[in-house]
Formats: C-alpha cells, structure tokens, sequence
C-alpha cells in the first residue's frame, strides 16, 4: 500500500483531531460531574463527622462506601483517557526519533523530543498507579459487605455493655469512616498531580532552544508519599476487619493512635493542599506549575505595566499581563532598549521595545504558564511577512514563540498586540521576519505550492527520496528598484534585467535526491523586449494558457510562447547557495514556461537559490559579485542624519535617522512642530537593521542629552522603529570664535555594526575606544549665536554714550529710510562706501522690511566717519547724485526743526 500524499495526511489528522476533540470534551465533562458529586459527599461526610453520635453512623456508611463506586468511575475515566494518550504518543515518539536521527545538526530540537519522552513515561506510571489503586478499590468493595457486619456487631456489643462511654463511640464512628476519607483524598491528590501534569503537556510551546522544555523533579518523591498513605490506609482497614469488643482496652489505645494519625494525615493534606506550585526543572532552570492550574486559570486577571521613558512627558505602555493577583504585584517590567542590536539577526526587524519581566520576590512561585500581551507596531506586513515572540537569554541563545497577534483595544489602548504563554520570565520582544513553511514529503512524491507566492510550485516525483522529510522554504522578495540601483552603481550589472524571488530551503542535508525537482519560479521579462508573431499567434497562445490548470499543462504551453515571445540574446542564470558558497551552475538549464515563469531542475540540495535574467553575457565572478552585493542591499536601508534646531530656542536640537524614502515628509512634520535647519540632512547612509551610529560633539560646542556627560552617543538603527534624541547644546568658550558673529561647531558620525556590536559585547571592549581608529561616515556643522552681554554699573559710574544729536541723526536716517524706495536704497548703497558683504548681511537679517535695512545701513555708514565730518552735507551730496534732491531739502526742514526744538527746551 502506498502512504498517503501530505493533503490527504493533513485531512485525515484534521478529521482525528476533531473526533478527539469531541471525545475529550464529553469526558472532561463527565469528569467535572464525578468529582462534583464527590464534592458533596465530602462535604456531607464532614457535617456528620462534626456532630459524630450513634443515630448518623450509618449515614456515615452509607456515604463514605458510596464514594467507592464514584472513585472507582473516576479512575476508569483517567485510565482510558491516559492509555489513549499514551497510544497517540507511540507514533509520534518513533516520528521524533526519526527526526533526531534525520535531522543530526539540528541540535535545538534534543530537550525538546527528550521532554516529550519523559511526558509520556510519566503517562505510563500514572496509568500504572491507577490500575493498582483501582484493585484496592476493588478489593476494598469485596469485604464491604463483611466490614459493615464485623463492624455492627461489635458496635452493638459495645454500646450493650459500655453505654456511656460516649466519647470511645466517637473515636468509633471517626475510625470507621477513616479509611475510606482517606482512599478519597489519596485519589483526589492523584487527580490533582495528574492535571497539573496534563495542563503542562497541553500548554508547553515547543521552541526553538531549550527555554520552553521542562521536567519533573517532585513527581517520584510525591508519589511516594502517596503510596506510604496508601499502605497505612490500607493496614487501618485490616486492623478494621480484625477487630475484636472484648479487647476492649488495646482496641482504645488503638483508636487513640489511629486519631492521631487521621489528625496529623489531615494535617499533611492541608499543607499539600498549600502547596502552591510543583517544582519543574530543566537546564538547571526551575519552574512551578500549580495543580489548580485549569480549575483557576479562568479567574486571573489582566494587569497593566507602563514605564518611564527619558524625554517623555507619559509613561509608555510595557505590556499586559495575565496571572493570580499575587503574582501581578511581584512582577516589574522594564525596557532594554540599549541591547536592542543583539536581539536581531539576519533578515529581522524589530518592531517593538525590548521588554525584561523580573521578579521583585526570589521565591515567588509562579504558576506557570502566564499570558504576556506586548504590543508592537509593524508598518510594513504583507504575505512574505510573519510576527513573532523572540526572547534571548545572558548567552544570546534564542528562541521563538508564535503569538496570537490582537488588533484593536486591550484595555484602554488600542493597538497591535502579540499574546504568548510563557512558562518562564525573562527578556521578550517582538520581530517581524520572513514567513516559514513546512512540508512533509513522502517517498510517493508531491506536489507543492508556497502560500506566500502560488506561482513558486516544486514538484517532487515519486521515488526522489528514500523515506519521508520535512521541507521548511522562506521566501525573499526582491523589489527592481533595487536592481535598478545596483545598476546605476555599478556599469558591470548593466546586462541585468530582472530576477526571481530568492529562495531559502531547509531540508536533511543527508537525503539526496534519486530523481530531479522540478522547480517553478516568478522572472519578469524584460520591459523592454519588442514581442513578436501576428495577433491570430498572441490568442491561440492565450487561449492554450487559460486550459492550462496543471505543471504539465504549463510545460505544453510552454513551447507556443517561447516560439514567438523568446529572445534568443537573453540569458537566464541559476546561481544556487551550496555549502555556504554562492555558485553559479552552468549545467543546469533554466527554461521559459510562460510570460513571466521560469523552471529548471534541481537534482541535489541547495541552502539558497535565484534566477537572474539577463540582456547579454555576464561571467561567473560578476555575477557572485552581483549576488552579494544583492543580499547586502536585501537587508540594508539608505538612512539620512537630520540635526534641527528649535526656532523658538537654537540650544535645543533633536538628532534623528530617517530612512530617505521618508525623508521629505519627516522634514515636513518636524517644520510643523517647531525645528528647522540649518544644517541640511546628511547624505544617504547605507545601514543594516541593528547597526549603530556614533557620533560626538565637536569644537566650541557641547551637547548634554539630560543624563550624565558623555562624550559620544548612539543611536541603533531599526527600520520601523524611531530613533531621536533630543539635545541642549552650550558653549565650551563664550571668548572662542572671536572673529565669527556665531559659535561653531562640528558633529562626527560614525557608523558601527552589528557584528561589531555583538564582537563588544561577548568580549566587554567598549566600542567607543574604536572610534579614533575609523573615519566618520558624514559630518554636520552646528552654530550658536552670539549674545551681547549687558554689563551693570552703578550710577556714578554709567558713561553716557549717547548726546542730543544722536538721537537727532536717529530720528532723521528713520523719516529717510521710510521715504526711500528699493531702487534708491540700492544706487544709495552703491554710492556710499558700504562694502557689498555688509549690504548682503543686513539684506539677511532683515528679507522682509526695506526701511529696517535702509535704517542699519546707515547707522553703520555714519558710526564709520570721523567726528569732524561734516555728516549732513555728505549724505545730502549723495542723494542729490541718485537724483533725489527733493529729499535734501525736506532733510534740512526737519533738522532745522529738530534743532529749534531742542534749543527750545
């Protein structure tokens, strides 16, 4: 019989898995109704218990052996729901050890398969000790009959002969009803542990490192104290059977001793019962799962954990989360954003702050697993695209959860948020990374396509491999403009006209193929390509394509398009990613199946490959050249520095990085809030996601960030998240730039990898001591203004610096600064002797009043003469050379005016 293909695999497991969803509910259900019912039988039992006396001693019977058949229900139910749990498990360990022997450089999946094993090995013992406390049950309902006849007889003879010792009678009626109160704790603490084992197995999220695995390290010694209950209760139930009235005083010292142990089991219980966790270790990292887990679960709460941020005037939003109210008030978020540059890896981008939950308690015990709702805010999401939880540990290892990703309101905010359970606190944050899938392909073959991309199909032909594997496939799309780039840049990817997406594969390097893959991938054609053949050609090509539903359909159609649409001068080149080296493989032959796909067959495992289509001849080191640069400019983003300053306050900048496809509305909206330039942004800066720019203040000017003084800062680089800081510049010497109106300045950027960064970090070197070694990648001038200092004298010592006359001369160049039209300023400007430098500078102070600039200019042409010039026949001799002789005599009315006035007082 052949094995099913992967679609009718993945139906029949839908079909199980919904008949098994439907069984377990029934049976969970059934379950709630018998432990129901025994909830009211203990409490029953210990009404009567408090008011013990002969007249309720046989309800006390009859309620405690009615527990048995209740027991013996429940365990029968635990029973067939762990051996069908056990039976489904069976498959999937001999899968898992396929997997681990397939799979033998994939070390991160060991604990997990290791957990999975040690999860249904203590299925196995738990079904073992219900089977055995199934027997006693079975044993104990046997001599019921011959218990409750011993146990009458003997009463009646006591209370015949001793008929006031009411106290002896209570410990009998206590005694009597002991050993079956004691078999219904013992299966209810059994039932406990085994929910919390159930609810580990159910909520355990399998990652990719060892962080979400676990085991445990109490259920041995746990068992064991149950089963030591067991034996005493069962030796009390012989001792029951054995009973004898005329030993009347061994049988009180008996029942004082059982009352004792009942006291101090009750005791044991109600400390077992407080326990509010039990301990799971794995990688020497312990955690605690409650018992009450899926019974309380529903009742936690949400919490909300903001924190402060420097420059914010609001605390921001850290994350919710979902736990027992204890819990929540021992838990303190934080962000981390300084390691932002070590949480990313190739191909992510960071989409959310780095968020570090901690405890404020060392021994808090936490039952795990608890909800943590972070939100993020992705601007760029599409079908390649996929969100995921990442956290890291001191070590940099890393795993991934897969979060429930909720748009809208949480709370009181609304927004994105990705919900993950955690069995284990730490550092989290939220990526954005390209999309994976996996398909099993069995050795019948198969045929496959990508959900991001329908157009990109492998065809796996029956016998091409020798047993089934596990294929994982991300796509990378790749945008023209950046090929158009790459071409401007560089004149030898001239020939370059388009290429597929890149395709990364992951399967068992150890599987080789016994037969070719036949692959199917997007390749634009060239734009420019003139197509031929006469229209009757186009619409049977067209129509031949529409009934095409199938790969070998496409390769019929194939050979009409490629009679008229092919251009013998293009050239379609396979380069392929083998061993961590880009090739190029001339061998293989890449074919035009319809406008736009391209195929070829693939008889041995690539880690990466691409199609690139090309105008004319291109070698194969230009072309590796190509594919690096390629892949470089994947994952790089051309980014501007903008520095602005305030235009109410030039000591207040903000240093910001914009990406320059946002470049112009980011100036737009910083002009609306108030900053302005200049200087100019930078030019364009090629930066990966997680690089850093360094810079420092240098010359006459200083910058303080509002922490500690440093000399340089940093900003990291993350494409959808924004990175500004915000600055109060001084100056360093207020008698510097003695000759310049302004302070000057000067600003080093540098840019520092992630590599480095990482490099720094494992080591301890700062990267800072590096930067005198490295040439700034951009520099940025920065000015302050000067500030005429008003010195204060006393008033014997204040000097008069102003006479009648000037104020005589101001009121004069004012009424003819008003009179003057722009043409007469500028021939007035050009007769007097004013430099054109100077006339430039007051143009720029004043653009917009032309008597402001008139007034200044010949303030300052007038502060210029001796003292003994003769100042009003001068100026009246040039403005009768610009023909404006009219203006001299209304000047002589108004200072004679002036001067009579003046006289006057």
């Amino acid at each position: 019989m052949q094995p099913a293909t992967g679609s009718h695999q993945y139906t029949a497991r839908m079909e199980l898995l919904s008949s098994n969803t439907t069984n377990t509910e029934d049976q969970i259900h059934h379950l709630l109704l018998i432990l129901t019912h025994i909830k009211q039988f203990n409490n029953h039992v210990e009404d009567v218990l408090e008011e013990a006396s002969l007249k309720n001693r046989e309800n006390v019977e009859e309620l405690v052996f009615a527990l048995i058949p209740l027991i013996q229900d429940l365990i029968r139910t635990f029973c067939e729901k762990i051996n069908r749990t056990t039976e489904t498990l069976k498959p999937t360990l001999h899968l898992l050890n396929r997997i681990q022997d397939t799979f033998q450089d994939l070390s991160s999946v060991n604990e997990p398969i290791k957990y999975i094993c040690e999860v249904s090995q203590i299925l196995k013992n738990a079904a073992k000790d219900l089977d055995q406390a199934k027997e006693k049950l079975n044993l104990t309902t046997r001599n019921k009959d011959t218990v409750r006849e011993d146990e009458n007889s003997n009463l009646t003879d006591k209370l015949t002969s001793d008929e006031t010792e009411g106290p002896i009678n209570n410990k009998e009626v206590t005694r009597t009803t002991e050993s079956p109160e004691l078999k219904v704790n013992l299966s209810e603490n059994k039932e406990s542990l085994l929910n919390a084992q159930m609810g580990e197995t159910d909520n355990t999220v399998i990652s990719d490192t060892n962080d979400q695995c676990y085991k445990t390290d109490s259920e041995e010694e746990t068992n064991q104290t149950l089963e030591q209950m067991e034996r005493n209760n069962n030796t009390s139930l012989d001792e029951e059977q054995t009973y004898r009235v005329d030993e009347h005083m061994a049988r009180n010292q008996e029942l004082n001793d059982k009352t004792d142990y009942l006291q101090e089991y009750r005791g044991k219980k109600e400390k077992l019962m407080d326990i509010s966790a039990t301990e799971i270790t794995l990688n020497e990292t312990t955690v605690n799962i409650s018992p009450e887990y899926l019974a309380d679960s529903g009742n936690w709460t949400y919490k909300e954990y903001t924190v402060e941020v420097e420059g914010e005037d609001e605390e921001q939003l850290a994350c919710f989360i979902k736990a027992p109210s204890f819990v929540l008030q021992s838990l303190k978020c934080r962000f981390i954003d300084e390691i932002s540059s070590l949480v990313v890896s190739d191909g992510e981008e960071l989409v959310s702050s780095v968020l570090n939950i901690s405890s404020q308690e060392a021994d808090l015990k936490i039952p795990f697993p608890i909800s943590i709702s972070i939100p993020f805010n992705s601007h760029y999401r599409g079908s390649y695209k996929d969100v995921m939880v990442k956290t890291i540990d001191e070590k940099l290892q890393a795993s991934y959860l897969t979060p429930n990703s909720l748009d809208g309101y949480h709370g009181n905010h609304k927004g994105s948020f990705s919900e993950i359970k955690v069995y284990k606190l730490g550092t989290f944050s939220v990526i954005s990374c390209l999309k994976k899938e996996n398909f099993t392909v069995p050795r019948k073959g198969l045929s496959l396509k990508l959900s991001v991309d329908s157009r990109i199909s492998l065809t796996y032909p029956p016998g091409c491999l020798s047993s089934s594997v596990i294929v994982q496939f991300k796509v990378q799309p790749i945008d023209t403009s950046l090929i158009s780039l790459l071409k401007v840049k560089h004149d030898i990817y001239h020939p370059l006209v388009s290429s597929s997406p890149l395709i990364h594969m992951k399967q068992p390097s150890t599987q080789v193929f016994h037969k070719p893959v036949t692959v199917f991938l997007p390749c634009p054609p060239n734009p420019e390509k003139k197509k031929g053949g006469d229209d009757s050609d186009k619409r049977a090509s067209s129509a031949a394509a529409s009934k095409a539903t199938g790969n070998h359909q496409i390769r019929a159609v194939s050979a009409s398009v490629r009679k008229h649409g092919d251009n013998p001068s293009e050239f379609l080149k396979l380069l392929a990613l083998k061993e961590d080296q880009w090739i190029v493989l001339d061998d293989i032959v890449v074919k035009n199946v319809q406008n736009g796909i391209v195929s070829f067959e693939m008889s041995e495992h690539l880690q990466s490959f691409i199609i690139v289509r090309l105008s004319s001849a291109m070698d194969a080191p230009h072309l590796i050249k190509f594919i690096h640069s390629l892949e470089f400019a994947i994952h790089s983003t051309m980014v501007n520095v903008v520095l602005y300053k305030r235009k109410d306050n030039f000591h207040n900048i903000i240093v910001e990085l914009v990406p320059s496809k946002e470049l112009n509305w980011e100036i737009s909206a910083l002009t609306e809030t108030g900053y302005t330039g200049p200087p100019e942004p930078t030019e364009a800066i090629a930066l990966q996601e997680g690089d850093q720019i360094h810079f420092q203040f240098c010359g006459n000017i200083s910058a303080s960030d509002g922490t500690e003084s440093n000399e340089t800062y940093r900003l990291t680089f993350h494409s959808q998240k924004m990175h500004r800081i915000s600055f109060d510049l001084s100056v360093v010497d207020e008698f510097g730039n003695y000759s310049s109106p302004h302070y000057k300045g000067t600003v080093a950027f540098y840019r520092v990898s992630k590599e480095d960064i990482v490099t720094s970090y494992k080591t301890g070197q700062s990267t800072d001591s590096s930067l005198r070694q490295r040439s700034p990648v951009c520099k940025l001038p920065i000015t302050l203004p000067k500030v005429e200092k008003y010195i204060s004298r006393p008033s014997s010592t204040k000097l008069k610096t102003r006479d009648p006359g000037d104020l005589l001369w101001d009121s004069v160049l004012k009424w003819l600064a008003r009179e003057l039209s722009e043409d007469d300023a500028s021939e007035l400007f050009l007769s007097l002797p004013i430099q054109r430098s100077t006339v430039q500078l007051v143009r720029l102070k004043n653009p917009d009043n032309l008597a402001a600039q008139v007034y200044e200019l010949l303030s300052l042409w007038k502060k210029r003469l001796p003292t003994s010039t003769d100042k009003f026949q001068l100026l009246a001799r040039h403005l009768n050379k610009i023909g404006r002789s009219d203006l001299v005599e209304q000047m002589k009315l108004k200072w004679e005016s002036k001067i009579s006035l003046t006289a006057n007082r």
